[in-house]
C-alpha cells in the first residue's frame, strides 16, 4: 500500500531509516528461542543440534519425550518422526524507539536442521508495528501468499510495506513473539503508565497500545492483576469495561478470580437481581461456581414462578428472531461413534440445555448472541456438554457440561468440533454469497 496520509509518510521515511538489526540478534536468538532436538533413528538417538549420535541405554530411553545429549549435555525435545530434513520456525521481536513513536519490530526465525549436520538459521524482519504516544497503532508488514493456508505464509523477497488502520483486526497483528530481545528501548509515557519489563505472554503491541490508550488497562497492570490484564488484552469475548464496578470491588478486596467466564455470567446474574456491584459479600464469593450455580437456580424460579406466560410468548418472540439469524446453520450435525454434536435449533432445547446440566445458557439467553453459535453435544442422546463458538473468530468460547464442568468427554468434543469447523465456515461463506 503507498503511503499517503502525513502520518504513513512520516513512517515510510522513519522506518528507512531504522537501523539494521543489532549485530547480536542472531545469536541470541538462535540460542534464546529455539527448542533443542533428538530424533531416534535406526536405533541411535541423534542430536539435531550437535550432530552426535549414541545408542540409548536400554528399550525406556526410547520411549521418553525429552533426553539429555550425550555430546553437547542439552536437554533434547524428541522428533515423533523421523524425517530427513526438520524445521522450526518462531517469532522474536526487538523493541526501538524513534521520535515519539514505539516501535515494535517482529523478526521470523528459521531453524533447518539434518541428522549429522549443524542446523542453519534464518531471520527475516517480518512486521513494525509503529505505536504513537496515543496508543494508535500502524503497521508495516511483508506480503503473504494468499493462497496459502497458512495466514502467515510470507513472501521474504517483498518489502515492507504500510497497512491500513483495519490491519489491527488481522490474524497476523496478534502474532506474539515467544521472545523479546532483553536490550529494550522504551518510551517515557509507557514506563509511566506502569510498564516495566515484563509482557506477561502478551503480544507486545497489544500491551503496548493498551497501556497508551486504555486507563482500565493500566489500572489492571499497577493493581498487579495479571491474569485479569491477560484476559483484558486477549480474549474477544470479555465485558470487563462494562463490569467496571464488579472489577474494581475486586482489585479493592484483592480477590482473584477462577474463571473469568463463570464469574462475568455470575455479575450478570448480580445485575438482573439489582445487587449492589460495590459490594464484596456479593462480587467475590468464597465459592465461586457454588454461588453461580445457586443464582441460575434462583434465576430460572423465578422467572418460572412470575413470568411463565409472559416467557412463553418471549420463547416465540425470540424463536423467530434466532431462527432468521441462525438458519444457515441449522441441521449441521457432527458424529464421532456414540458422540453427536449439533446446532440448538430452538429457543425451547436453550431452556431444557440448561436445565439438565444446569448451567446459564438459557438463564443468560445466549440465543440472542449474534456472533455466537451454540451447539449441543450428546452421547447416546444425553446432553453431556454444551459448546458456544464465536462466528467473528471461528473459535471456540467455552465448553461446559454439568454445572459448567467439563466432562469426560471433553477432549473427544473438542477435536470433533475442530475437525468439523470447516462445515461451519462453508455455511458463513454461502450466507455472505447469498
Amino acid at each position: 500500500m503507498t503511503p499517503k496520509t502525513i502520518v504513513e509518510k512520516q513512517i515510510a521515511a522513519l522506518s528507512a531509516s531504522l537501523a539494521p538489526l543489532p549485530p547480536e540478534f542472531a545469536a541470541w536468538a538462535e540460542k534464546s528461542i529455539f527448542l533443542k532436538w533428538g530424533v531416534l533413528s535406526r536405533g541411535k538417538f541423534h542430536c539435531l543440534d550437535c550432530s552426535h549420535y549414541w545408542k540409548p541405554d536400554s528399550r525406556k530411553a526410547e520411549c521418553q519425550n525429552y533426553i539429555k545429549c550425550a555430546g553437547c549435555r542439552g536437554k533434547l525435545k524428541m522428533q515423533p518422526y523421523n524425517k530427513t530434513h526438520f524445521r522450526e520456525i518462531e517469532y522474536s521481536a526487538v523493541l526501538e524507539t524513534t521520535e515519539d513513536f514505539q516501535v515494535v519490530r517482529i523478526i521470523c526465525s528459521h531453524k533447518q536442521m539434518k541428522k549429522g549436520f549443524a542446523p542453519t538459521y534464518f531471520h527475516k524482519e517480518v512486521m513494525q508495528h509503529w505505536i504513537n504516544p496515543k496508543g494508535e497503532v500502524r503497521t508495516m508488514s511483508l506480503s503473504v501468499n494468499v493462497f496459502s493456508q497458512a495466514y502467515d505464509q510470507w513472501k521474504y523477497y517483498s518489502p515492507l510495506e504500510i497497512r491500513p488502520k483495519d490491519f489491527q483486526n488481522c490474524a497476523k497483528y496478534r502474532i506474539a513473539p515467544y521472545r523479546v530481545y532483553p536490550k529494550l528501548k522504551i518510551i517515557s509515557s509507557l514506563k509511566r503508565n506502569g510498564f516495566k519489563t515484563s509482557f506477561h505472554n502478551i503480544a507486545p503491541q497489544l500491551l503496548f497500545s493498551a497501556l497508551l490508550k486504555d486507563s482500565l488497562a493500566e489500572t489492571l497492570l499497577k493493581a498487579s492483576q495479571i491474569s485479569m490484564l491477560t484476559y483484558y488484552l486477549t480474549s474477544s469475548e470479555q465485558h470487563l469495561k462494562q463490569n467496571w464496578q464488579a472489577v474494581k470491588t475486586c482489585l479493592k478486596n484483592r480477590y482473584v478470580i477462577s474463571d473469568y467466564k463463570i464469574w462475568e455470567d455470575y455479575i450478570s446474574l448480580l445485575r438482573w437481581f439489582k445487587k449492589d456491584l460495590s459490594c464484596t459479600l456479593h462480587v467475590c464469593p468464597d465459592n465461586l461456581r457454588e454461588t453461580h450455580d445457586r443464582l441460575v437456580v434462583k434465576k430460572r424460579a423465578t422467572q418460572r414462578r412470575k413470568y411463565l406466560i409472559e416467557m412463553r410468548s418471549e420463547i416465540l418472540e425470540a424463536q423467530s428472531i434466532y431462527a432468521e439469524e441462525k438458519k444457515d446453520f441449522f441441521g449441521l450435525c457432527f458424529s464421532d461413534k456414540n458422540l453427536t454434536v449439533s446446532v440448538l435449533e430452538n429457543v425451547q432445547d436453550f431452556m431444557e440445555e440448561g436445565d439438565n446440566l444446569h448451567h446459564c445458557v438459557f438463564t443468560n439467553e445466549y440465543y440472542r448472541k449474534k456472533n455466537s453459535l451454540i451447539l449441543s453435544a450428546k452421547v447416546d442422546s444425553q446432553s453431556v456438554e454444551t459448546i458456544e463458538l464465536s462466528l467473528k473468530n471461528m473459535e471456540i468460547i467455552q465448553c461446559r457440561g454439568m454445572k459448567n464442568n467439563a466432562s469426560k468427554h471433553h477432549k473427544q468434543i473438542l477435536s470433533l468440533m475442530n475437525r468439523n469447523l470447516y462445515q461451519i465456515k462453508e455455511r458463513i461463506k454461502k450466507r455472505t454469497v447469498n
